[in-house]
């Protein structure tokens, strides 16, 4: 394996990051609300899930109720 120096990595890394494309103010806050409103869903899909299934637990071993 090649041996580079710190100078050539650095200019590699100044390379690579100029290829980088930066998202604008908006799409980073559009794709930011998009995450609060998948986890909102997430949660409440998961809030679902444990009320069904202590319900049918409870059924099932007959207790509470």
């Amino acid at each position: 394996m090649a041996r580079t120096t710190p100078a050539q990595f650095v200019r590699q890394v100044r390379q690579e990051i100029t290829k980088v494309t930066w998202p604008t103010r908006r799409e980073t806050a559009i794709t930011t609300a998009m995450v609060f409103v998948m986890v909102a869903l997430a949660s409440l899909f998961m809030l679902a899930v444990d009320a069904i299934f202590a319900e049918g637990i409870q059924f099932v071993l007959g207790i509470g109720g």
